[in-house]
C-alpha cells in the first residue's frame, strides 16, 4: 500500500512540473524572510478620519519610499501600502481587489514592472535570460494592468502610475534596458486609459552611481528620499481640495 502511495505522489509530482514558471507566493516577493521583522511599510499607520486616503501599490521600491511619502505628506493624508511586496503584473491582477479593501481611497499610486521582467528557472532562481524565462511578455504585462487599472477605477480614486526604476549593469535575473521597454508598453496603456504617469525611471536614470546600490535595482537612503519626495509632490496634487 505505502508503495502505491509514494507511485502516486512521485506521478502526480511529473505532472505537475510545468515548462511555465512556478506560480509564486507573497512570501516570495517580501524584502524580508517570512520570519523576520515586517518592512516598515507593511505597517498599517493609525488614520486621522479627517484626511484623505493614499494607497501606495507596487514592490519593494515602493516599500522603499512610502515611508518619506507618509513623513512628507503627515497631516495631509492617510498614506497606507498593502502588507506584501505587490510583485509582478499578473499577482497583482489577482490580489488587487483584496489590496483595496473596503474602504475608500482618495488617491492611489501604482507601479507594476520590475517583477515582470526578471529572468527565473523552474526553481524560481534568478538567472540570466538563456537559462530561464521572463515572468511576463509585454503583451502580458499590457493585459495584466488593463485588468489592473479595470479594478482601479471602480473606486473613483485619482489614479497616478509610476514608471519602473532603472535596471543597472550587474544586476542579476534582469536585462538592463527591459525595463525601458516595459515602461513605453505601461505608457500607451496609460495614454489609452487617460491615468497620469509620474515617470520615476526618468527621475533618477543620470544618477544612479550616487543613488542606487551597486548592481542591484534597489537604492539607498538618498535614492529612496528623492524618489519618495516626487512620489509625494505628484500624490498631495491630486488629493481632492479641503473645503
Amino acid at each position: 500500500m505505502l508503495r502505491h502511495v509514494l507511485l502516486i505522489v512521485a506521478c502526480a509530482t511529473i505532472v505537475i512540473l510545468p515548462s511555465q514558471l512556478p506560480a509564486q507566493t507573497p512570501s516570495a516577493f517580501l524584502a524580508v524572510p517570512d520570519d523576520g521583522p515586517p518592512d516598515p511599510a507593511f505597517v498599517q499607520v493609525p488614520e486621522d478620519p479627517g484626511l484623505p486616503r493614499v494607497l501606495i501599490m507596487g514592490d519593494s521600491i515602493s516599500m522603499g519610499y512610502t515611508w518619506e511619502v507618509r513623513k512628507l505628506l503627515a497631516g495631509k493624508a492617510n498614506v497606507q501600502h498593502p502588507t506584501v511586496n505587490c510583485g509582478p503584473s499578473q499577482f497583482g491582477a489577482e490580489h488587487v481587489t483584496q489590496w483595496l479593501g473596503e474602504k475608500s481611497w482618495q488617491v492611489i499610486y501604482f507601479n507594476f514592472g520590475l517583477h515582470d521582467i526578471k529572468y527565473l528557472n523552474e526553481k524560481g532562481d534568478y538567472v540570466t535570460p538563456d537559462k530561464g524565462k521572463q515572468v511576463a511578455s509585454i503583451e502580458q504585462y499590457k493585459t495584466n494592468l488593463r485588468n489592473i487599472i479595470a479594478t482601479l477605477r471602480r473606486t473613483g480614486a485619482r489614479l497616478i502610475f509610476a514608471t519602473t526604476t532603472p535596471v543597472p549593469n550587474g544586476a542579476v535575473g534582469r536585462v538592463p534596458g527591459d525595463e525601458a521597454r516595459y515602461n513605453a508598453a505601461a505608457k500607451e496603456i496609460m495614454k489609452e486609459s487617460g491615468i497620469e504617469v509620474d515617470d520615476l525611471w526618468s527621475l533618477v536614470k543620470t544618477s544612479l552611481q550616487t543613488l542606487q546600490q551597486p548592481r542591484n535595482v534597489h537604492f539607498n537612503a538618498e535614492g529612496y528620499r528623492i524618489l519618495g519626495a516626487e512620489a509625494a509632490s505628484r500624490i498631495e496634487r491630486g488629493l481632492p481640495v479641503a473645503k
